[in-house]
């Protein structure tokens, strides 16, 4: 029995069932109890590992795509260099050490980092101690071209769950029977937000949508139409798909969502056409699988230029790590890439359709 479950079943008691986004928020991000605000989640002695922490690949090409968009848009200065969700700040120090020699990259940008963790923020400030913190995506300066990278950020965000029954949605929620959470649906309602996907599924198909998208997606497209600059997005996912994405981790293994709130990490998957849907009035490319974009960008080339200088342990793990990248069976594609820009420019290389 976890301090947070006690609160929610209370909670619950008082208040009655509570959505998925809701349940979400408070296993995530509780100001005492919650899973980012008191723990570093990654690598092998946390709960999940992310592309950044497999190998520094990742990051070199990510941050030679986006300094090629931003050369590309005429190497605007000052600009913003944001990530949102930095982990570690493995893959912001990569990215950096990646585009040193880039002439005017590094003097024309602003750096800019959104997290919640405080456990995070001091891991970052180790590897980027010239870094700007904010709590809010929104508080990153608004009036210069954005360049930002995004990975495994958005999957965090909250998200419900609906059934369709006839032509109407119930929703998945969370109540408690006895000292245990448990699932349910809500009566059936007609919902306007839902109303397109009553195109594309059947009765009994389960739909997720994410409420904080939109209006994040928004605030980045927006200032990108405006100001230009560009943002890469890596995620797992898909467009428009159906059924349950909810899911839990702990010691990277699949845990039910509902056994140890604020104890294991809560995701879902994004869905790319709402993502493209809300980033007018920028252009949104892809999203591609993430193996297709790192071969296009050319790892498999980095990848041996390191392998030369390594052997025995050190090349199988350069090499494991490059299959988990990019093969379609493992991370290949899961993942996939997309990219926000101004129309009239192009998309950053690697996430052409």
């Amino acid at each position: 029995m976890t301090a947070l479950r006690e609160i929610l079943l209370r909670r619950i008691a008082a208040t009655g069932p509570i959505s998925i986004a809701e349940y979400m928020t408070e296993c995530l991000l509780h100001p005492e109890h919650g899973y980012y605000t008191t723990r570093d989640p990654l690598g092998a002695e946390g709960d999940f590992t992310t592309a950044p922490e497999i190998s520094q690949m990742f990051g070199e090409l990510m941050g030679l795509a986006l300094a090629q968009a931003w050369l590309d848009q005429g190497a605007p200065a000052p600009f913003v260099l944001a990530e949102p969700g930095p982990g570690r700040g493995t893959l912001m120090a990569d990215m950096l050490r990646a585009t040193a020699r880039v002439p005017g990259f590094h003097d024309g940008l602003r750096l800019h980092l959104v997290e919640a963790s405080p456990a995070l923020r001091a891991a970052q400030a180790e590897k980027l101690p010239h870094a700007t913190w904010h709590d809010r995506l929104d508080q990153i300066p608004g009036d210069l071209p954005l360049f930002m990278v995004a990975n495994e950020f958005f999957d965090a965000l909250p998200i419900r769950q609906f059934v369709r029954d006839g032509a109407g949605w119930r929703e998945r929620v969370v109540g408690r029977e006895g000292d245990a959470l448990v699932f349910g649906l809500t009566a059936p309602v007609p919902l306007a937000e839902l109303e397109h996907r009553l195109d594309d599924t059947e009765e009994g198909d389960m739909v997720e949508t994410s409420p904080a998208l939109p209006a994040l997606v928004g605030e980045i497209g927006t200032r990108i139409a405006a100001n230009g600059g560009a943002a890469l997005i890596v995620d797992y996912g898909g467009r428009g798909a159906t059924g349950d994405s909810f899911q839990a981790v702990r010691g990277h293994e699949k845990v039910d969502p509902l056994d140890m709130p604020g104890q294991a990490d809560l995701t879902a998957h994004v869905d790319f056409a709402a993502l493209a849907r809300a980033a007018a009035p920028a252009a949104c490319a892809g999203p591609v699988p993430q193996g297709v974009f790192l071969e296009r960008l050319g790892i498999t080339a980095r990848a041996q230029a390191l392998a030369a200088r390594l052997d025995g342990a050190a090349l199988e793990a350069h090499v494991a790590a490059h299959r988990r990248l990019t093969h379609p069976a493992e991370m290949g594609d899961l993942f996939k890439v997309a990219a926000l820009h101004p129309c009239n420019m192009p998309p950053p290389p690697g996430t052409e359709t």
